[in-house]
């Protein structure tokens, strides 16, 4: 009788991954390479929007607050702004930590064109935060002791361990709902996993570095806030740091772990071939 015979390494292939999940991977790659590839009018007015988005949603958490004192309703209304980010398509900052970064691993984009979108959404983020921090506080005269009352628990916490995993928390939890999003197999899937974790950004003030800006930006306009804005640069970009940690760490470095390293190859070298290939930008991969 002949020896039985051995298993090789092959036998059972690291790549059998489901095939949904692979589908997914490969479409992230793809919608990666539109967002790396956006011309600089596009970048910017996503990036205002979605400023603009937010900040509707921390009016309304302001109002609800305001005139409930509930924390819990007041994170129920700030899901208002989240519902006009999905449905408007502009973008936030730290949505960008999963979708591009598995086009840049992948060898379809640069990290330079990763960097370019980072800076440029978390800037404009930034300014529609600013235009709407302003327009709120002017047209809301009674919900200034609201925003100075949200600005000073913010900066109460400082720099501190405390600040920096509420931080890391809210990278991973936008990061977790863009991945949710894009794998619900409904419109309305879609809808209940943007609701659900804007409501948990809204009501447990984790530390989102766009939603504690305009936050800390409504206080500093209504004015007699303990901050100036030179704390708020200095939180804000602490709270970026534990956002990258969250979002990247968390989540998007496990994704890719379940996608698997094989399949990963695969698709770089699916990539350096379409480079040689132009035409294969139209086989499916």
């Amino acid at each position: 009788m002949s020896a039985p015979v051995q298993p090789t390494e092959d036998t059972n292939p690291p790549d059998e991954v489901d095939e949904e999940l692979l589908e997914s991977f490969d479409a992230s790659v793809d919608e990666g390479a539109t967002r790396l590839n956006r011309s600089t009018s596009n970048l910017i007015s996503t990036g205002l929007m979605a400023g603009l988005d937010v900040g509707f949603g921390v009016l309304a958490l302001m109002f609800v607050q305001h005139q409930t004192d509930s924390e819990i309703l007041g994170g129920l209304a700030f899901t208002v702004g989240f519902f006009a980010l999905y449905l408007g398509r502009s973008e936030l900052f730290t949505e960008n930590f999963l979708v591009p970064v598995t086009t840049v691993i992948t060898d379809r984009g640069t990290p330079r064109q990763l960097l370019r979108l980072w800076s440029g959404t978390y800037v404009m983020n930034l300014a529609g935060g600013f235009v709407i921090a302003a327009l709120l506080v002017g047209a809301y005269p009674d919900l200034h002791g609201t925003a100075i009352e949200l600005g000073d628990k913010i900066t109460g916490r400082g720099i501190s361990v405390e600040s920096f995993t509420l931080a890391v928390l809210a990278g991973g939890a936008i990061t977790l709902m863009t991945w949710m999003v894009r794998n619900a197999t409904t419109e309305g899937g879609k809808l209940v996993a943007v609701g659900a974790f804007g409501f948990l950004l809204g009501a447990t003030h984790m530390n989102h570095v766009v939603v504690i800006s305009i936050k800390m930006f409504a206080g500093l306009q209504a004015g007699a806030t303990s901050y100036g804005y030179l704390d708020w640069l200095a939180l804000s970009s602490f709270s970026v740091v534990g956002n990258l940690v969250g979002g990247l760490g968390l989540v998007t470095v496990l994704r890719l772990v379940q996608v698997g390293r094989p399949n990963i190859e695969r698709r770089r070298r699916t990539e350096r071939f379409r480079r040689l290939v132009p035409w294969m930008d139209g086989v499916k991969r």
